[in-house]
């Protein structure tokens, strides 16, 4: 798995960085733009990371947006505009669409999606749905997809593993009983877009353009490719300095396909926090610690959790993760792919988010130490969303 091959090359090079505590502005104090700036360009140059782009709101405004570095190979520089790819943040985004059917009424969290399907799920099994979608066919015999809801499939409890194509065999399977634990699935969140447009007769990426990226303001955003993105577009580094070609993503895919900008994510966050996409009792159940998190990593998404649980206050939300402890409650979004370092993090009480895109996946060292200059101490899980790595540290 390409997070394992992602793990072993970055670790030896972060171990040579130099390891000081990082002091942080406390949970509630305003930003210091000059001690977050310096952040980022040391943790730039100690991860060899090409491009980091990065947004704080505060209180409903952006207190600050920058980029730095470079977009390709050229040596173009990033900037605010530049296209990048939203990895799985794309799963947050379409959470905050599914939780407006919610609302009005179109969508119940906790009824079966096969009761939304005019045919039994297994039955869709044409080579067009196979590809866009997922082997649905492969369920068959096993009647527990009759169980799996929209709530399921958010708090990645549907039994899935992550895609079918992990599976030794290829097929999809359920593991587990739906809804008893966390498992992380881009599959289970394909399953909720197959329902939404068979069942409901919705276009996703319409939707979502239509609901949120055009009340947002979100003028460079698609979860499909484009063509005025080609002018200014990130094309991606991996962990050995290699470099990834953008992807023109030809299909709407609600487990990742987003194209979007540092400053378009920004005016996400603020619409968010100024109740313009969710109302307050929309965005409490959105971030509510729905399914506590008993497993010991992320990934490998299977592994039965421990008697124990190895992190305390974590939980699945409605397509994020919340967490809480001494610094307070919040909820963040990750995305990753071997050239694509994401994270979205907002502390509830004090009303700040931070947002990082970066099209080069040796930044995610940096994370902890930028997302603490920028909203102070905080409690995100980064041992458990990165497990195994040795995180680098500001001076």
């Amino acid at each position: 798995m390409f997070y394992r091959r992602f793990f072993r090359a970055i670790i030896p090079a972060v171990l040579a960085v130099l390891v000081a505590s990082c002091q942080t502005p406390q949970t509630g104090a305003r930003l210091s733009q000059e001690k977050l700036g310096q952040t980022i360009t040391a943790a730039m140059a100690q991860t060899g990371a090409k491009g980091l782009a990065v947004a704080v709101i505060e209180d409903g405004h952006v207190s600050f947006l920058q980029s730095y570095g470079v977009r390709n190979a050229a040596g173009d520089p990033l900037t605010p505009n530049t296209v990048m790819y939203g990895a799985s943040i794309t799963k947050a985004v379409f959470a905050i669409m599914v939780m407006q059917l919610v609302q009005e009424g179109k969508l119940d969290l906790d009824k079966p999606l096969a009761d939304y399907l005019p045919e039994p799920l297994p039955t869709y099994n044409s080579q067009a749905d196979r590809s866009r979608y997922a082997p649905w066919g492969d369920l068959a015999g096993d009647e527990r997809w009759r169980k799996i809801t929209a709530r399921m499939v958010l708090t990645h409890s549907t039994g899935f593993a992550n895609f079918a194509f992990v599976e030794p065999d290829g097929k999809l399977r359920i593991h587990f009983e739906p809804g008893s634990r966390y498992a992380y699935s881009g599959a289970g969140i394909m399953l909720l877009q197959f329902a939404l447009e068979r069942g409901l007769g919705l276009n996703v990426g319409e939707e979502i353009d239509r609901r949120i990226f055009r009340p947002s303001s979100m003028t460079t955003s698609s979860l499909m490719w484009r063509p005025d993105f080609a002018a200014n577009l990130a094309d991606g580094f991996k962990s050995d300095g290699t470099i990834e070609p953008h992807d023109e993503r030809s299909r709407v895919r609600a487990a990742g396909s987003m194209d979007t900008t540092i400053a378009d994510l920004a005016k996400l966050s603020k619409a968010l926090s100024e109740g313009k996409l969710l109302s307050g009792v929309g965005l409490a159940e959105l971030t509510r610690a729905a399914l506590p998190i008993g497993s010991a990593s992320q990934f490998p998404t299977l592994i039965v959790p421990p008697e124990v649980p190895a992190f305390a206050g974590i939980a699945a939300g409605l397509g994020v993760v919340t967490f809480g402890g001494p610094h307070g409650t919040g909820f963040y979004k990750g995305g990753h792919n071997d050239s694509t370092a994401n994270t979205w993090v907002c502390i509830k009480g004090a009303t700040k988010c931070i947002v990082i895109l970066s099209n080069d996946v040796r930044a995610e060292p940096a994370f902890p130490a930028i997302v603490a200059a920028a909203i102070g101490p905080n409690d995100v899980p980064w041992a458990w969303e990165y497990a195994g790595m040795t995180f680098w540290q500001a001076r």
